[in-house]
Protein backbone atom coordinates (compact mmCIF):
# COMPACT_ATOMS: atom_id res chain seq x y z
CA UNK A 1 0.00 0.00 0.00
CA UNK A 2 1.20 3.41 -0.93
CA UNK A 3 2.23 5.55 2.11
CA UNK A 4 0.97 8.86 -0.26
CA UNK A 5 -1.45 10.07 1.51
CA UNK A 6 -2.83 11.53 -2.13
CA UNK A 7 -2.90 7.82 -3.05
CA UNK A 8 -5.37 5.29 -1.81
CA UNK A 9 -8.46 2.47 -3.21
CA UNK A 10 -11.67 2.85 -3.66
CA UNK A 11 -14.13 0.33 -3.51
CA UNK A 12 -14.68 -3.39 -1.74
CA UNK A 13 -10.97 -5.25 -3.28
CA UNK A 14 -12.11 -9.09 -4.40
CA UNK A 15 -9.07 -11.00 -1.74
CA UNK A 16 -9.05 -13.39 -4.89
CA UNK A 17 -7.78 -10.29 -7.30
CA UNK A 18 -3.86 -8.29 -6.56
CA UNK A 19 -5.85 -5.07 -7.47
CA UNK A 20 -8.79 -2.48 -5.93
CA UNK A 21 -11.83 -1.55 -8.18
CA UNK A 22 -10.44 1.87 -8.16
CA UNK A 23 -7.98 4.35 -6.98
CA UNK A 24 -7.91 7.84 -6.18
CA UNK A 25 -3.86 10.07 -6.96
CA UNK A 26 -4.42 13.61 -6.39
CA UNK A 27 -7.13 14.47 -8.71
CA UNK A 28 -7.74 11.77 -10.63
CA UNK A 29 -9.74 8.53 -9.95
CA UNK A 30 -8.70 5.31 -12.13
CA UNK A 31 -11.14 3.08 -12.17
CA UNK A 32 -10.20 -0.80 -12.72
CA UNK A 33 -11.89 -2.71 -15.26
CA UNK A 34 -15.54 -3.05 -15.04
CA UNK A 35 -18.62 -5.29 -16.06
CA UNK A 36 -21.86 -5.43 -15.76
CA UNK A 37 -22.69 -6.50 -12.02
CA UNK A 38 -25.50 -5.64 -9.91
CA UNK A 39 -25.38 -3.41 -6.52
CA UNK A 40 -24.33 -6.75 -4.35
CA UNK A 41 -21.79 -7.40 -7.25
CA UNK A 42 -23.40 -10.09 -8.91
CA UNK A 43 -22.84 -10.38 -12.88
CA UNK A 44 -25.44 -9.57 -15.43
CA UNK A 45 -26.15 -11.37 -18.64
CA UNK A 46 -27.96 -9.91 -21.03
CA UNK A 47 -27.85 -8.29 -24.93
CA UNK A 48 -24.87 -5.64 -25.41
CA UNK A 49 -27.25 -2.89 -24.50
CA UNK A 50 -28.13 -4.42 -20.93
CA UNK A 51 -24.51 -5.03 -20.46
CA UNK A 52 -23.23 -2.16 -21.47
CA UNK A 53 -25.58 -0.09 -19.80
CA UNK A 54 -24.65 -2.02 -16.39
CA UNK A 55 -21.18 -1.82 -17.21
CA UNK A 56 -21.27 2.21 -17.35
CA UNK A 57 -23.81 1.65 -13.79
CA UNK A 58 -21.01 0.15 -12.34
CA UNK A 59 -18.40 2.75 -13.12
CA UNK A 60 -20.80 5.10 -11.75
CA UNK A 61 -21.19 3.53 -8.43
CA UNK A 62 -17.47 3.27 -7.85
CA UNK A 63 -17.26 7.03 -9.17
CA UNK A 64 -20.01 8.14 -6.46
CA UNK A 65 -17.90 6.86 -3.94
CA UNK A 66 -15.58 9.63 -4.03
CA UNK A 67 -18.19 12.66 -5.43
CA UNK A 68 -17.87 11.72 -9.14
CA UNK A 69 -20.25 11.33 -11.63
CA UNK A 70 -19.70 10.13 -15.25
CA UNK A 71 -19.36 13.93 -16.16
CA UNK A 72 -16.28 13.87 -14.71
CA UNK A 73 -14.73 10.99 -16.51
CA UNK A 74 -12.20 12.02 -18.99
CA UNK A 75 -10.75 8.83 -20.31
CA UNK A 76 -12.61 5.37 -21.19
CA UNK A 77 -11.11 2.28 -22.87
CA UNK A 78 -13.70 -0.22 -24.03
CA UNK A 79 -13.21 -4.08 -24.79
CA UNK A 80 -15.92 -5.42 -26.79
CA UNK A 81 -15.91 -9.16 -27.72
CA UNK A 82 -17.82 -8.97 -30.57
CA UNK A 83 -16.63 -5.60 -33.09
CA UNK A 84 -20.21 -6.57 -34.70
CA UNK A 85 -21.82 -5.04 -30.95
CA UNK A 86 -20.03 -1.32 -32.00
CA UNK A 87 -23.04 0.77 -33.35
CA UNK A 88 -25.37 -0.77 -30.57
CA UNK A 89 -22.81 -0.83 -27.59
CA UNK A 90 -21.68 2.97 -28.64
CA UNK A 91 -25.57 3.89 -29.02
CA UNK A 92 -25.98 2.90 -25.28
CA UNK A 93 -22.84 4.82 -24.56
CA UNK A 94 -23.76 8.08 -25.92
CA UNK A 95 -27.13 8.10 -24.20
CA UNK A 96 -24.94 7.91 -20.76
CA UNK A 97 -22.09 9.82 -21.58
CA UNK A 98 -23.99 12.82 -23.52
CA UNK A 99 -21.85 15.94 -23.82
CA UNK A 100 -19.21 14.28 -22.39
CA UNK A 101 -15.65 15.85 -23.23
CA UNK A 102 -13.46 12.34 -22.96
CA UNK A 103 -11.17 10.89 -25.26
CA UNK A 104 -11.98 7.27 -25.77
CA UNK A 105 -10.61 3.82 -27.15
CA UNK A 106 -12.58 0.58 -27.93
CA UNK A 107 -10.65 -2.75 -28.98
CA UNK A 108 -12.26 -5.86 -29.59
CA UNK A 109 -10.64 -8.29 -27.14
CA UNK A 110 -12.00 -11.26 -25.36
CA UNK A 111 -12.26 -10.76 -21.48
CA UNK A 112 -10.86 -13.42 -19.07
CA UNK A 113 -14.50 -13.99 -17.62
CA UNK A 114 -18.21 -14.33 -19.83
CA UNK A 115 -18.84 -11.06 -20.78
CA UNK A 116 -19.54 -9.24 -23.93
CA UNK A 117 -17.31 -5.57 -22.81
CA UNK A 118 -15.08 -4.23 -19.87
CA UNK A 119 -14.82 -0.94 -20.08
CA UNK A 120 -11.64 0.80 -17.74
CA UNK A 121 -12.23 4.91 -17.23
CA UNK A 122 -10.48 8.12 -15.63
CA UNK A 123 -12.35 10.37 -13.85
CA UNK A 124 -11.07 14.05 -13.03
CA UNK A 125 -12.12 15.46 -9.79
CA UNK A 126 -10.50 17.74 -7.97
CA UNK A 127 -10.20 16.62 -4.00
CA UNK A 128 -11.90 19.34 -1.68
CA UNK A 129 -10.42 20.82 1.52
Amino acid sequence: MSDRKDVYPIGKKNPNLPFHPAVRAGDFIFVSGQVAKDANGNMLDGTIEEETAGTIESIRRILAEEGATLADVVRVTTYLEDTRDFGRYNKVFSEHFKDAVLARTTVEARAVINTKIEMDAIAYKPKRG
